[in-house]
């Protein structure tokens, strides 16, 4: 602090030299009380005239400051009440600087003249407080993705000029405030057009007095909250609504009638408890995206009135009980894009019809009852799941999940640059070190994510925005767009620098600004959106940035003052060089020091006995993920196989672009799977998070699944003793998964796909991407929206959505009939359960069943015990999970049955499998599509934490 405080008494010393001061003496003296309280302020604040000197941000009227706009340049610190004295203060927008935190001080409503405060992305916590109501000139309040808590203050409603309130991505709970008596609340707010209060922990209820018809609300998004109750009928009052998210929250009660009188283009309610019957919303004519999912509706057969909505793009109708058979017509909708409905009861056979939709891209009837597909392939169509794909060897192109459309920006016309020093090459193809961040459409009205002229909109109007405030941008780039876990669309935007290869400091903060401040306006079908910043660290003239900027560091001084200045520059340099070389060794030391920067993972995994792994280690193992490495793939990614430096074969799940998950997500998984050690589980030996990247690298399993066993796929013959150890050996690792795990964990999708053998024949239970923690063990099961593969979803917790171990054992019940039988669970619509339980009699030899046995389990030998083995299968999937056995109690009776065979249950299951190989060759392999399934063979990353 000592040099740094010399510094700048010499600098000011040559600053006084200069003549004709312009700022304002108080003005001065708050932005240097704010300069020393942060760290990272650009170069040039430096002297005794902020205004003169054109301060970085800083832009002034009259000598007074009236703007402070800060964007991506890295501050860090607190924001101290000595902003409050910044009285002719207009603009205050400090956004994107994460590292930018404490509380928001009470004396900011002491700024009577601010118009925007925006403050998106920073790291501010604690309560907003109750003065920000005496800002009655505030048009923008923009206070998102920060890590606020406490109640929205009720003094907001006094904000009668306020535009844009933007609180979402938070940690705000408590009610939505309303006025009572002198007590304000938002339903004042009738000039304010967007209520974005999304991703928070708001509870109750909406309240009807929220909504009135001198409202000219245009979005109202109340996203992932805790709200309950039912919809207000009073949001029929709103008449310029166009936007409507009230999905991921616990509302109930039937879909008010009255709504479908609203004139929205994107209504989503999925994710719910909404009842009653599907709502009719026939009389929503401008209806573009509908998103009903994941509710409680009741039964119903597919609704005629969709057939009407013909601006339609989107249909969203996952797990909402629907019946019979889906109409041919609906696809000749002319707008459609994408058709979603998953996990319902549609049956009998998908006819897509003669007059599709130019426009239709997907259609997703994953999980349904669907016995028939007829169609081309100029539609993407996903049946994985119905019994049209469970047929014994359907390879069709729709019984497999394909990876979503992707976009990236391609050159104008040119050749792609080699750039050098980190830069990268433009569309029209200039090395230079771009401007980064994420565009987050909150509720897009379209959803083909590879619709190339959308996001050509999109740039044109991204460039028109720059260059109508005349700002140095060459060309935007986009690329990977994705769908989150909140149906939020993310898209990777790139902004690069015209005349020179960097942007200066002042270019930054106007980027910044026309993104924070909602300046720009995209195409409308990309609806409301917000930007996430990086820091931007390559300033021109600075830190190896380009030395043509014309903005120089004024002084004010001769010769002297600029050699002066150059030593500093060259100090600071040295630095920085200094401070990154002691980041790098802290990294050495300390593995996980760069996890998620972002801090939206809640900090570094806590991991048992598992490592991480660099990404340049993973490319060395895999040959450079070479082709001759690629062992598999799935809806997830590509699997590659690699060779540690001890010898030792691992399995690399690598997450393509556009399927990865958050860094939370991604974390809870890697740490429940760390924390799990059997024999008969397939091992984490650890993970990969940098450069974008999401990998898992498992040990090495050589002999497939139970499936491709049973099948003939890997050429092992699994004969009655051995499908006996086969069976002990996953029982015994589903045992310790319920009762040794602590908390304990239920695997949510046990099937013959997720059991793996090993090289002597051993079973791995994998595949932990649904798995859920049972951590209420008073409780007894974990209430959750119904995931798992049709044929072993145990009905009782389809019926309740309570998940219970019972659930797993259900599903290990149909294992065993698998075992037995060779079939899946459903062929040619048939149920395995259902077909055993006809065909066996118990008063005859091995229950009259030789003729659905599996001749491969050897039925010219002795079985001894089946009968036993199919009794305690039967008990397994009994319909209430109170009568079911515990995993334990299976254990025991399984090795009760090889003993009845004469045989030692703990013995291997074979020295190796090369003695049961008849057919190896061209075999497929345990990570191929095959072995895959729909659901990907290895554990997707669907991980839900508690």
């Amino acid at each position: 602090m000592g040099s740094k405080a010399l510094v700048f008494l010499i600098l000011s010393f040559i600053q006084v030299c200069t003549i004709g001061a312009l700022t304002n003496g108080d003005d001065l003296a708050k932005l240097n009380a704010l300069k020393d309280i942060w760290d990272n302020t650009p170069p040039n604040w430096v002297g005794t005239d902020p205004c003169g000197s054109n301060w970085d941000g800083i832009r002034c009227s009259n000598s007074r400051v009236i703007s402070i706009t800060l964007s991506s340049i890295g501050l860090k610190g607190q924001l101290s009440g000595d902003i409050s004295s910044l009285s002719a203060l207009q603009i205050l927008d400090l956004s994107y600087n994460k590292d930018l935190k404490g509380s928001l001080p009470a004396t900011i409503g002491n700024l009577k003249q601010l118009t925007n405060l925006i403050l998106v992305g920073c790291g501010f916590t604690g309560p907003i407080p109750d003065s920000i109501g005496s800002l009655q000139q505030l048009r923008f309040l923009s206070l998102n993705s920060n890590g606020f808590t406490g109640r929205i203050p009720p003094s907001i409603g006094k904000l009668s000029n306020l535009y844009w309130l933007d609180l979402a991505d938070n940690q705000l709970d408590g009610p939505i405030p309303v006025s009572r008596g002198s007590t304000p609340g938002l339903d004042l707010l009738v000039n304010t057009g967007h209520f974005h209060l999304g991703k928070n922990r708001l509870s109750g209820t909406i309240p009807a007095q929220l909504f009135n018809s001198s409202m000219s609300l245009i979005h109202v998004l109340f996203e992932d909250n805790n709200l309950s109750g039912g919809i207000p009928s009073s949001i029929r009052q709103v008449r310029t609504l166009e936007v409507l998210r009230l999905d991921r929250n616990s509302l109930t009660g039937p879909v008010p009638s009255i709504l479908s009188n609203i004139s929205v283009s994107e209504l989503i309610l999925s994710n719910n408890q909404l009842s009653g019957p599907i709502p009719d919303l026939s009389a929503m004519t401008v209806l573009s995206y509908l998103d009903l999912s994941n509710n409680t509706f009741d039964a119903a057969t597919f609704p005629p009135w969709i057939l009407t909505l013909n601006s339609l793009t989107t249909l969203m109708m996952e797990n909402t009980k629907l019946q019979g058979q889906v109409p041919p017509t609906l696809f000749g909708l002319s707008n459609l894009q994408t058709v979603i409905l998953n996990s319902n009861q549609l049956n009998g056979s998908l006819v897509l019809g003669s007059s599709l939709s130019n426009q239709l891209q997907i259609v997703d009837l994953q999980d349904n009852l669907i016995s028939d597909y007829r169609g081309g392939n100029q539609v993407t169509v996903i049946l994985a799941g119905n019994p049209v794909c469970m047929e014994s060897g359907a390879t069709e192109s729709y019984c497999i999940v394909p990876p979503p459309n992707s976009y990236v920006t391609e050159p104008n016309n040119c050749v792609p640059t080699r750039c050098t020093s980190n830069q990268i090459s433009s569309p029209n193809c200039k090395c230079a070190y771009p401007y980064t961040g994420v565009l987050v459409f909150r509720a897009p009205s379209f959803s083909d994510l590879g619709n190339r002229a959308i996001y050509s909109s999109l740039q044109q109007s991204l460039m028109n925005s720059f260059n109508k405030v005349q700002l140095p941008v060459d060309s935007v780039s986009l690329s990977n767009p994705r769908k989150d876990s909140s149906e939020y669309l993310d898209i990777n935007l790139q902004i690069f620098p015209s005349l020179q290869d960097s942007f200066n400091r002042s270019v930054i903060s106007s980027i910044g600004f026309v993104l924070s401040n909602q300046t720009f306006k995209p195409p409308k079908n990309f609806g409301p959106f917000f930007f996430s910043g990086d820091i931007y660290v390559h300033f021109a003239g600075e830190n190896g940035g380009s030395s043509k900027s014309s903005t120089g560091i004024i002084i004010g001084a001769g010769v002297g003052g600029t050699v002066l200045l150059s030593l500093l520059i060259l100090a600071g340099l040295y630095a920085y060089r200094q401070k990154k070389r002691a980041e790098k060794a802290n990294d050495e030391i300390n593995p996980f020091a760069n996890w998620d920067k972002n801090n939206i993972s809640g900090g570094v995994p806590q991991l048992k006995g598992a490592r991480r792994f660099s990404f340049e280690e993973l490319k060395n193992y895999t040959n450079n993920f070479s082709e001759s490495s690629d062992i598999g793939s799935g809806g997830y990614g590509k699997v590659y196989r690699g060779t540690l430096p001890s010898g030792q074969l691992i399995a690399i799940k690598r997450a393509q672009q556009g399927s990865m998950q958050g860094g939370l997500e991604f974390k809870t998984e890697i740490e429940l799977l760390s924390r799990v050690h059997h024999k008969n589980l397939v091992g984490l030996l650890g993970f990969c998070f940098e450069r974008g990247e999401q990998m898992l690298v498992y040990e090495f399993v050589p002999n497939g699944t139970i499936r491709d066993s049973l099948s003939g796929q890997t050429g092992i013959r699994l004969d009655w003793i051995r499908r006996l150890k086969v069976a002990l050996g996953a029982a015994r690792g589903l045992a310790y998964l319920h009762e040794l795990a602590s908390p304990p964990i239920i695997h949510r999708d046990i099937k013959t796909t997720n059991i793996l053998l090993d090289e002597r024949l051993n079973a791995k239970v994998g595949d932990f991407g649904l798995s859920k923690l049972l951590g209420d063990t008073e409780k007894g099961h974990v209430t959750t929206q119904v995931k798992g593969t049709m044929g072993y979803l145990d009905p009782e917790y389809y019926m309740t959505q309570q998940l219970t171990e019972k659930s797993d054992v259900y599903s290990f019940g149909v294992v065993m009939l698998e075992l037995i039988t060779g079939r899946r669970p459903i062929e040619r619509g048939k149920y395995i359960v259902r077909e055993l339980k006809m065909t066996m009699d118990r008063t005859k030899d091995l229950y009259n069943l030789q003729e659905i046995l599996d001749p491969g389990i050897g039925l010219d030998t002795s079985l001894k015990g089946l009968t036993k083995f199919v009794d305690l299968a039967l008990k397994c999937v009994k319909d209430s999970g109170d009568e079911r056995p515990t995993m334990g109690e299976v254990v025991k009776e399984i090795e009760n049955i090889l003993e009845l065979a004469g045989l030692n249950p703990n013995a291997e299951s074979a020295s190796s499998s090369a003695t049961y190989e008849e057919a190896t060759k061209g075999a497929s392999h345990p990570y191929s599509k095959d072995a895959f399934d729909y659901s990907g063979g290895f554990p997707p990353s669907k991980i839900e934490p508690q």
